[in-house]
């Protein structure tokens, strides 16, 4: 890999929402999954409103909010050239409208700190900058390790929304409490758990921060991944709602998830 570049014999082009999306990633670097499918669900986008995703990698998330909501004005920022040159790529093949700009979050361009959006989606780096194993990929351990703090993430997506706007999130859980102090009384938050199983500790959540709003924090019943207590054979075993999400590009009404 170049500075800016993957070689195409370095990528692999992967399916998303069934197959209808097809996206070039990194065969050893950091490689989307479940989660941008998950957080694209989850946003309440119309036709027409303004979209910014903080840390876009190769775009999966934008991508995806794109195909299920046609109309949006989509922009995209990426901290690692190389990724942002694929989430260009990812965009023009796929026929949808994603502006991206090679930018670190915590010193965007003027002209990006002189816009707002409707919404902005992040998927920020799970990890913190001290704790567990370095990645050997340079680029999946920028995207997965902390360096700019939570706070920095969730203060830049604040900033950049309209006085109303929409903040969403996906988390690792035992992250949330870094969230809710960052967002401070910013807004009104809601946060979606989001388990693998009936029975098991969420190992991620959504959240979603309405800037500006006195609402409570509110704690939704949290979204089932897969059907059963406990993995009992290679077969497909999604719920129907979790189906629906990653294979046919569902939304997943934030508070009203029916498992």
């Amino acid at each position: 890999m170049s500075n800016d570049r993957f070689a195409d014999a370095e990528l692999s082009r992967d399916g998303f929402l069934g197959g209808a999306l097809q996206v070039w990633q990194p065969r050893r670097g950091y490689r989307a999954a479940m989660d941008p499918v998950l957080l694209a669900a989850s946003v309440p986008a119309r036709a027409g409103q303004s979209v910014l995703e903080l840390g876009c990698g190769v775009g999966v998330a934008s991508l995806c909010l794109g195909h299920r909501v046609p109309g949006l004005c989509q922009t995209g920022v990426e901290l690692q050239p190389a990724y942002a040159d694929l989430a260009r790529r990812n965009a023009t093949e796929n026929g949808l409208r994603l502006d991206v700009i090679q930018a670190d979050l915590a010193h965007l361009p003027p002209d990006l700190r002189a816009r707002n959006f409707d919404v902005v989606i992040a998927n920020p780096p799970y990890f913190p900058a001290k704790g567990g194993t370095a990645a050997l990929d340079p680029g999946r351990e920028t995207a997965q390790r902390e360096r700019t703090p939570m706070a920095v993430w969730i203060d830049a997506g604040l900033r950049r929304l309209t006085p109303t706007g929409l903040l969403a999130v996906i988390q690792a859980a035992d992250r949330l409490g870094d969230i809710l102090a960052a967002v401070g009384t910013r807004g009104a938050v809601t946060v979606l758990p989001i388990a693998a199983r009936v029975g098991r500790d969420a190992g991620r959540v959504i959240v979603q921060v309405r800037k500006g709003s006195r609402a409570p924090l509110r704690l939704c019943a949290p979204l089932i991944l897969h059907r059963g207590v406990v993995h009992d054979g290679d077969r497909e075993s999604h719920t129907d709602l979790a189906a629906d999400i990653l294979r046919h590009g569902a939304a997943l009404p934030v508070g009203l998830a029916k498992n």
